[in-house]
């Protein structure tokens, strides 16, 4: 399927509506034949529901395709070739994604590697290096571009090809300091949205871009992650939409491997190499469509993490419009609400807070350490020296560097 112009401009207009989400969308389309004559019975629609509704002008979403194609980018539908077939099998799967970059690398099998974005220096040593051997092994490596994990994850995948998926706009970078890690995404990568160009993030926003992300990829590892946090919403979209998940085990006495040793337990597969995933993955690269996802072996549905969900869309009920069968794959029905919240910004704190952050109890270098901190070696020294004494920190032989349990 190729869209003409008309039609994907119809496509846009009509996502671009006040209440309509991918199973509306889809409901839509499939009962009037297109997103041309679906426009053109909303109005009617929504007055037989007694409500009211703003269907996008035509002249907004000119402006909005004119302004994606200024900045380099484009629109893909749902059904073009291009359009990625893992997230085409996703109940959700958004009817267009703007692309900015090489659109290539959205044609490769991939690979998600999420976690903590106040991560530790060595789950930012690991994250690199799981990402170097599984992109190396033929895998794109797909990301939310977020600090911490994420951005060592996009990082290391540069040179084999990486993606990043946002929660705004493709012109509304979150967080703002990753512009310039988003250019070079661009130039070896590609960055998907589904959102309209200015928006700017909100909380809820996060779990759709959550479920791109896994629906991208055959496989979603996380690296650190808490027990309530926005990593184990991607696993959880990973395993209902029948993808494997792996988990980095951690110490127990740490908050961040929380969430991976609770995945393991409800098992996903326990992931110490990159090795580990790519064996995993090679049987499913012989087949093709849905066959894909069939017989991946699920974990456990977990117990609820959270303890609220809400829709991620405000989507219509329209009369004599269906919605799609039940599902969960990634659906349209999950927000946990307190995880779900807008990030908060990178603390200033003093240099001693921001070590202790890097470091968990598993022994790192003073380098590696020097490297994820972004302070002077000098300045490093000084402030190590102080928590030693205070028995925050302690040296092991050979020089690796723990925080002490609490």
């Amino acid at each position: 399927m190729v869209l003409s112009d008309r039609q994907r401009l119809d496509w846009l207009r009509l996502i671009r509506c006040e209440g309509i989400g991918p199973r509306t969308f889809r409901s839509l389309t499939s009962r009037f034949g297109g997103a041309g004559a679906a426009l053109d019975a909303l109005p009617d629609l929504a007055r037989q529901a007694g409500r009211g509704i703003r269907l996008c002008p035509l002249a907004e979403a000119e402006q909005e395709m004119e302004a994606l194609r200024r900045l380099g980018g484009r629109f893909i539908a749902l059904g073009e070739l291009e359009y990625p077939l893992p997230l085409q099998a996703i109940d959700s799967a958004p009817p267009l994604i703007a692309v900015l970059g090489e659109t290539a690398a959205l044609q490769q099998p991939g690979v998600a590697l999420v976690g903590s974005r106040n991560a530790s220096t060595a789950g930012l040593k690991f994250t690199g290096r799981l990402a170097l051997g599984i992109g190396e092994a033929g895998f794109v490596i797909v990301s939310g571009l977020a600090r911490g994990i994420d951005t060592a994850a996009h990082e290391a995948s540069l040179p084999t090809g990486t993606i990043a998926v946002l929660a705004g706009g493709l012109d509304r970078l979150y967080p703002p300091q990753n512009a310039p890690l988003a250019e070079r995404i661009r130039a070896q990568g590609a960055l998907v949205s589904e959102m309209p160009l200015g928006w700017a993030p909100r909380g809820r926003d996060f779990p759709r871009r959550n479920r791109i992300v896994s629906g991208l990829s055959l496989a979603t590892v996380v690296v650190e992650a808490a027990r309530r946090s926005g990593s184990l919403i991607t696993a959880r979209f990973a395993n209902e939409q029948g993808r494997l998940v792996f988990a980095v085990p951690g110490s127990p006495l740490d908050p961040r491997a929380e969430g991976g040793n609770h995945l393991i337990r409800e098992g996903a597969t326990l992931c110490a190499e990159a090795g580990h995933v790519v064996e995993a993955l090679q049987p499913l690269l012989g087949r093709e469509g849905r066959d894909l996802f069939g017989a991946v072996p699920a974990m456990r549905e977990p117990e609820p993490s959270f303890s609220s969900r809400e829709p991620l869309w405000d989507e219509l009920d329209l009369p004599g419009v269906p919605g799609s069968p039940a599902h969960h794959a990634g659906g349209d029905s999950f927000l946990p609400a307190p995880a779900a919240a807008m990030p908060a910004p990178e603390p200033a704190g003093p240099i001693d807070g921001h070590l202790l952050g890097l470091l968990s109890l598993t022994p790192v270098s003073l380098d590696d350490l020097v490297r994820s901190s972004g302070y002077s070696a000098r300045e490093v020294g000084r402030a190590l020296v102080e928590m030693e004494l205070s028995g925050q920190v302690q040296r092991h032989a050979g020089g690796g560097l723990t925080r002490r349990p609490a």
